[in-house]
């Protein structure tokens, strides 16, 4: 049963203030925004501001000076590239796109079963400082661009010059901006993980010997000291994103493909993956200078835990989002408990899509191109809003920035207005 605020309501309202989305999982690396926006309730979708042809894969948007950017497939020399795609936030008109390769991808978007036809192209999200777009190819090839002229900037390919070892069905996870660095996975040994210099693309740091998954690292700060955690196919491992030293790790199994990132609440962090492996969760502690994770559950199986692509969001000790395994078109959402892994209350009617947290409330984009919020709450579901925005598979992050809503669909990207003005 959904539990549905009736649409004679006149929308739903979600603090602080409007800011800029400037990569994966947002201004924080957690997945949450910090905006003020209005959503009508019910069934009535919010204002469109454009709406415009974006073909291929499940790359999110980064938005930064009045641009959003993307990664999709694009006619290039008579075939269809990889592409990053820069259009202006406002209008939806295309600015520029600059060719990155010619995918492959090993077939894996339109395998399986009849609601897995999500097709294929780019999975990494491009990430921007507002004046240079920062971009992993699947091939593992970490390019720059100007933001307003697409003008080409540094590269490095990961293959060539670090011994990179890419992975079925190639590189998904995006580049993280920390500190004036960007932070990749996919070298190979001694230099798996590398740290560049964000401005002349100079090496800083690179080491360990590690597999990468399709998972993108995440910043945090954990007992006063910021780390960047990487979901590596040897399982968690924290990093001082400034010198590459170790901090902790926490060994976890590999099948397949691990693709959600880690998710952090305070001192616990929570990792999770398909294909039987499940979840887990470990609380950071600190003597002296050194750091320890101590495992806290460790639930193997596609039940009751697992996230196949979907990251979820935390508030006040609670995990929500999408929580299933190739339960496609209808999989549910869950609420459960971080600290216990207990699920508190699960709905049907999702898919493996996406998530993120505006303020209290969950921002969801349904598998089948439905808009959802509702309520971050663990005692029941509350079901505020569903829309139908978007056609086409929508297995992308929907991301808020400056008063927006940007989603992309397998077909098509959107702009939605939510600002209330």
């Amino acid at each position: 049963m959904r539990y549905l605020v009736p649409a004679l309501a006149v929308a739903v309202t979600l603090p602080l203030h409007a800011v800029d989305w400037q990569q994966y999982r947002g201004p924080s690396g957690d997945g949450k925004s910090p905006e003020k926006i209005s959503i009508p309730a019910g069934s009535t979708p919010p204002k469109q501001v454009w709406k415009a042809p974006s073909e291929g894969g499940f790359s999110s948007f980064a938005v930064a000076g009045g641009r959003a950017f993307t990664l999709c497939l694009k006619d290039s020399d008579s075939v269809k590239q990889e592409s990053v795609v820069a259009y202006d936030a406002r209008t939806g008109k295309e600015l520029w796109f600059a060719a990155l390769n010619f995918p492959k991808y090993d077939g894996g978007g339109d395998s399986g079963a009849p609601n897995n036809k999500g097709g294929d192209g780019p999975r990494s999200t491009p990430t921007t400082d507002g004046t240079t777009v920062y971009v992993m190819s699947s091939q593992l090839v970490l390019r720059t661009f100007d933001a307003a002229t697409g003008k080409p900037g540094w590269s490095h390919d990961l293959v060539k010059e670090f011994a990179g070892r890419n992975i079925q069905w190639e590189n998904a996870a995006s580049p993280l901006l920390e500190q004036g660095l960007i932070l990749v996975g996919g070298g190979g040994p001694g230099q798996s993980l590398i740290a560049f210099n964000a401005k002349d693309g100079s090496v800083v740091w690179k080491a360990f010997d590690e597999k990468i998954t399709h998972a993108t690292p995440v910043p945090a700060t954990i007992l006063g000291q910021r780390q960047v955690i990487f979901f590596l196919q040897s399982g968690l491992l924290a990093v001082e994103p400034k010198t590459g030293k170790e901090l902790w790790r926490y060994a976890f199994d590999y099948k397949t493909s691990t693709a959600a990132s880690p998710v952090v609440d305070g001192d616990i962090v929570y990792c999770s993956a398909g294909y039987g492996v499940g979840a887990g969760a470990v609380r950071i502690t600190k003597d002296g200078f050194n750091f320890k994770a101590t495992e806290l559950y460790r639930l193997r199986g596609n039940k009751p835990l697992a996230n196949h692509w979907s990251t979820p969001v935390v508030k006040d000790g609670y995990l929500y989002g999408m929580f299933q395994f190739k339960e496609y078109a209808n999989g549910p959402v869950k609420c459960v408990d971080i600290k216990t892994g207990a699920v508190k209350w699960e709905q049907p009617g999702f898919g493996p899509g996406q998530v993120i947290l505006v303020g209290d409330r969950v921002l969801a984009l349904a598998d089948n191109g439905d808009l959802v919020t509702f309520a971050a709450k663990p005692d029941k579901y509350q079901e505020i809003s569903r829309a139908k925005v978007l056609d086409g598979k929508c297995w992308t992050t929907p991301i808020v920035s400056n008063g927006m809503i940007f989603a992309r669909s397998t077909k098509e990207a959107v702009c939605l207005d939510v600002s209330g003005k």
